[in-house]
């Protein structure tokens, strides 16, 4: 099957990408939980599109998907269910996806409470800051959600983060802050993650010098490791609530993960959150193939990086509340599907997942957009078009212009005839370098009335792409061996670092030596 879509894609690559967008600009959009998601400026014709469907068909897309919502063991790696899903769901389920779906109902309650003032510091004061510390999955999705809904929070609440184990990280959190009225959120799914063990340390003796032996009430925990958290707190009791373990770290800002935000936007405005990501579920579930935006979405991932060889992907957020987007996709997608050994542990075919980047619209057209326009290297970008439209018209409108604009450029280009024609007087040496050669595919998200749901159904459909894609790859998105062998590494240099021992590799033992001045 792969033989045949690559003789598609090197027939098309012939054609004009204009040509074969304007011949599929009459086909209607995808449509998904208030989405509308646009293909058309891709190299994909009709027979071709018909090919990549048909590939879908074959590699048993619609049965990853009854495999995912039935609980089956989708992460071969842990012998595991992939229940994120189950999180959002709106009705009770069963067995252990009920749950999972249960577990996040104790940390909204707690928010509740915290709004409220049933639940308060040792002395009795209602909390007014919150310092969430975590990393990765435990701090992308988190830190999205607060930046982008900060106008919908409280007032009452001074929400902090904290990921780095570098010192100033946790210093610069902390500044300003009341001990007395700070509650520290520590999340970690195995509770054993060095950088967020460091600064939970560092962070209870900071409340420890102002509050004492009551500094336990200014914690909370979330893990699927309670026995370890247990442990750390030295027999004290805290807050602890559950991260279940059949949720990945990078699936995880549907469940008490964001035990922050609950508290900082408050219990409605999360709930909303998960009921745009069930909505997006149950599409997922019931379309078909062919209208199955996650499902097209990882199919035009397979075709433009294992059949066309694309090595990376634009994301272009035409939103000012989606400017962290593009770091939280980057581990979703990379850290799920950057790999090229499968489960069996043999070597999949073809080109896996391509890097991830970009920022925010119309920021980047101040920056990196130039590359994109024309640079060297030819590029698929991704737009999302999702504005406050109630805000100031004429703001919406230019940005909307600029998104169009990029767009339609990147696909079409400005030829020397057509620069000539509109900039006569131009020298030739400064005409010709006005040229752009066009042909940059891309994809078109846009939402009509952006809110909290719509943000929760966004995030959902690329948990769901980036499951389908890894699929198609042959991968298993729910394991990171790569990240693993690095903290290793990490464990063998510190007494290196220390100057207790020597490092085994030449140019290692060499920057030590350097960096300490040596």
């Amino acid at each position: 099957m792969t033989a045949d879509l690559s003789a598609h894609a090197a027939r098309v690559a012939k054609a004009s990408l204009k040509e074969l967008a304007d011949a599929r600009a009459g086909n209607a959009p995808l449509r998904a939980a208030g989405w509308s998601i646009d293909l058309s400026r891709h190299y994909l014709d009709a027979e071709a599109d018909a090919a990549l469907l048909a590939f879908g068909e074959a590699t048993g897309l619609n049965a990853a998907a009854q495999n995912l919502f039935g609980g089956e063991i989708v992460n071969p790696s842990e012998q595991r269910p992939a229940l994120h899903w189950a999180l959002r769901a709106p009705q009770a389920l069963s067995g252990e996806a009920e749950t999972v779906r249960q577990s996040v109902l104790p940390a909204l309650a707690f928010a509740r409470d915290v709004a409220s003032g049933a639940v308060t510091g040792s002395t009795g004061q209602a909390f007014n800051a919150v310092l969430h510390i975590g990393i990765g999955g435990s701090d992308f999705g988190p830190r999205l959600i607060a930046d982008a809904f900060e106008d919908k929070a409280s007032g009452k609440i001074d929400l902090r983060f904290c990921a780095n184990v570098d010192p100033f990280d946790l210093d610069r959190a902390l500044a300003g802050l009341d001990p007395a009225r700070t509650l520290v959120i520590g999340v970690s799914k195995s509770f054993g993650t060095e950088e967020t063990l460091y600064n939970l340390g560092r962070a209870r003796k900071w409340l420890e010098a102002s509050v004492g032996d009551s500094s336990q009430q200014h914690l909370a925990l979330v893990t699927a490791n309670p026995d370890r958290a247990k442990a750390w707190l030295d027999g004290r009791e805290a807050h602890v609530f559950d991260m279940p373990l059949s949720v990945g770290g990078r699936f995880s800002l549907w469940s008490a993960a964001s035990l922050a935000c609950m508290i900082y936007l408050g219990a409605d405005v999360f709930e909303s959150i998960l009921k745009g990501a069930a909505d997006m579920d149950a599409h997922v579930r019931t379309a078909t193939l062919e209208d199955n935006a996650a499902m097209r979405l990882a199919l035009m991932d397979y075709w433009n990086a294992t059949v066309r060889g694309e090595r990376m992907r634009v994301l272009l957020a035409y939103s000012n509340r989606l400017r962290l987007l593009p770091t939280y996709l980057q581990q979703l997608e990379m850290e799920s599907n950057g790999k090229t050994v499968g489960p069996n542990g043999q070597p999949v075919p073809g080109t896996t997942a391509p890097a991830l980047w970009g920022g925010e619209g119309s920021v980047g057209q101040h920056s990196y957009h130039q590359w994109l326009h024309q640079g060297s290297q030819d590029v698929p970008c991704e737009f999302i078009l999702s504005p406050d439209r109630d805000r100031d018209a004429s703001g919406v409108t230019a940005l909307t212009a600029h998104a169009l604009a990029q767009a339609e450029v990147l696909a079409n280009g400005r030829s020397l005839d057509d620069v000539r024609s509109e900039e006569p007087d131009l020298p030739d040496d400064v005409a010709r370098q006005k040229v752009h050669a066009g042909g940059r595919a891309s994809t078109f998200l846009a939402h009509a009335k952006f809110g909290p749901e719509a943000f929760g159904a966004l995030v959902a459909l690329y948990e769901h792409r980036t499951y389908f894609a890894g699929h198609l790859w042959q991968l298993n998105p729910f394991d990171q061996w790569g990240v693993e062998r690095g903290k290793t590494m990490a464990s063998r240099l510190k007494p290196a670092v220390e100057g207790s021992a020597r490092a085994d590799d030449a140019v290692t033992a060499a920057l030590i030596a350097m960096i300490s001045g040596g």
